[in-house]
């Protein structure tokens, strides 16, 4: 055994003492330990809050604890719902693109959350899959509404306008309104 797999031996026994899924590479080609875990560095959840006309972030959203999720009960149809405030999750994923880094991934999810009754409507299946698509370098925001589209534009503008302008012009396209 040559003295890099010994060190590969020794990292992989300090891991197996802890599960993280937000660390390291787990693709680096040794094909034992952590194969197949997802790599959520690059990606931040993005909330879109139409009816206040702003965005956040809420790195709550990866694992469904976010400000706007917690104490919710979320059903799956919109119309049990009602009176819900519109949001939009957002999935972003950002990689070094043209000498820096660019949003190269960009997924909306909708939602809806009614506080007085602690309820809210998501599709769990959509906002999985979207999440997923935004780290396969995915644009898909063509379906939200014109208010949505401008407030993250602005959002995604105002946070680092360097990534704004390395970004895919499909991104741009796709959140432009008329």
């Amino acid at each position: 055994m040559n003295e890099a797999d010994k060190e590969k031996n020794e990292k992989i026994k300090k891991m197996s003492k802890s599960f993280n899924i937000l660390s390291n590479d787990s693709t680096d080609g040794h094909g034992g330990f952590g194969v197949g875990t997802l790599n959520l560095n690059n990606i931040t959840p993005v909330f879109v809050d139409v009816k206040a006309g702003e965005a956040f972030v809420d790195m709550g959203a990866l694992h469904a604890r976010s400000v706007v999720e917690k104490g919710i009960k979320f059903l799956k149809d919109k119309e049990e719902v009602p009176n819900g405030r519109p949001y939009w999750l957002v999935w972003v994923t950002v990689e070094p693109v043209n000498g820096g880094p660019a949003y190269v991934g960009v997924t909306g999810c909708e939602m809806t959350v009614d506080r007085d009754i602690r309820r809210g409507y998501k599709s769990l299946p959509e906002h999985v899959n979207n999440m997923d698509k935004s780290l396969k370098r995915k644009i898909i925001v063509s379906h939200m509404d014109d208010t949505s589209k401008a407030i993250l534009k602005r959002f995604l503008m105002d946070f680092d306008a360097g990534m704004w302008e390395r970004a895919d012009a499909q991104l741009k396209e796709d959140l432009s309104t008329t």
